[in-house]
């Protein structure tokens, strides 16, 4: 039960169309596959997906760090040996999703050598979540086209609505004409991923006041300490710390000094093992938690689903897991398959899911 080996490997699959939000846009999923190789012959998979604009990693950057740093430090523990793992992998800092997929992958390799499946390992709440779907900037008529669609393939009917445009009309706009074609029956919520200053923001949802916006995530700037605070203390609508919170220490500190009073979790980030601290570190002060996503692939999304059905207070309200919709193909050997607006999760040991050979030979990009 040791690691013999990790690998890292770039593929490229492309997106149906343009993701489009406030800190970016992306047309490719540029990703790295992760394999934990125990040297009695299984393989654990995870998932990383750079996001350079957000927190600074590059797909050559998560090769390089997981080659030449992180997997000389691990090789020889035991898949047990997770605090030591962590220890090893915290010496260098940064590096979130390179860091992340090496310990979703230890999960899954240590699940398949037991015979257990990975969200029992981390709780076994329940085996399915309600899917929150992404809609990103375009014309109004083409966001309540999208919205329409995917409730009425997928029976999604939670929907998040990228914001942080300029003028702030734009994106007022775009929430009415959804919130009137959808009805009131659908939840919506906005991400406006740093774009507006505080006074936009607060405009913003003083204009939408009466759309019952369920959640406001990260409108304002990270490093806008006071701005955050004062709006938080002036409206009503629960705020959700999503780029501002990525460690235990940035969770403490979004919540104690009053800039957010919801986290949003993100396994592609924060692994299982993070993932889980912070959990736990919500749970003991009070504070909601809603299971974010990285713009994954299926098998980030797999990951996802498991660790968000697997504990109650990730459970209770609908995970982002329907961004690999937008992906015109993927890796995995059996897709995902979104049903009445909720994910299972996968049978079997470890994440119960295997990588198509055919598919990673045609997608990856170092052969």
């Amino acid at each position: 039960m040791k690691i013999a080996r990790i690998e890292a490997i770039p593929f490229a699959i492309p997106y149906r169309k343009p993701l489009r939000f406030a800190s970016g846009e992306v047309h490719t999923a540029d990703h790295v596959l992760v394999r934990v190789h125990s040297d009695d012959g299984l393989v654990g998979v995870a998932e990383a997906p750079p996001r350079p604009y957000t927190y600074g990693e590059t797909q050559e950057s998560i090769i390089a760090v997981i080659g030449k740093i992180l997997a000389p430090e691990l090789v020889g523990l035991s898949l047990l040996e997770r605090e030591t793992v962590h220890a090893r992998m915290d010496r260098t800092v940064g590096n979130p999703a390179a860091k992340a997929a090496i310990d979703m992958a230890l999960w899954d390799v240590l699940g398949r050598t037991l015979d257990v499946g990975v969200s029992a390992l981390l709780g076994g709440f329940t085996d399915r979540m309600r899917v929150s779907h992404m809609v990103g900037f375009a014309p109004d008529d083409v966001m309540v086209a999208e919205a329409q669609r995917v409730r009425d393939t997928y029976g999604i009917t939670t929907f998040k609505v990228k914001v942080g445009r300029r003028p702030v009309s734009l994106d007022v706009g775009a929430c009415r004409a959804l919130r009137a074609a959808l009805g009131p029956d659908v939840e919506l919520y906005v991400d406006g991923n740093r774009g507006w200053t505080p006074s936009e923001a607060a405009r913003s949802l003083d204009a939408m006041a009466d759309l019952d916006l369920t959640l406001a995530e990260e409108l304002c700037p990270a490093d806008d300490v006071l701005g955050r605070r004062w709006l938080v203390g002036r409206t009503g609508v629960p705020t959700v710390a999503d780029e501002s919170a990525t460690t235990p220490a940035e969770v403490t500190r979004e919540l104690l000094g009053g800039s957010a009073t919801m986290i949003s979790i993100k396994t592609a980030r924060t692994g299982f093992t993070t993932s889980q601290q912070i959990l736990h570190q919500c749970a003991g002060m009070g504070a909601e938690v809603v299971l974010g996503n990285q713009i994954d692939g299926q098998l980030g999304t797999a990951c996802a689903v498991a660790f968000g059905a697997a504990h109650r207070l990730t459970a209770r309200r609908a995970g982002e897991l329907s961004n690999f919709l937008d992906m015109r193909d993927d890796l995995l050997t059996v897709p995902l398959q979104i049903s009445g607006g909720e994910l299972a999760v996968r049978t079997g040991p470890g994440l119960g899911i295997e990588i198509d050979p055919d598919k990673l030979a045609h997608y990856r990009t170092d052969v």
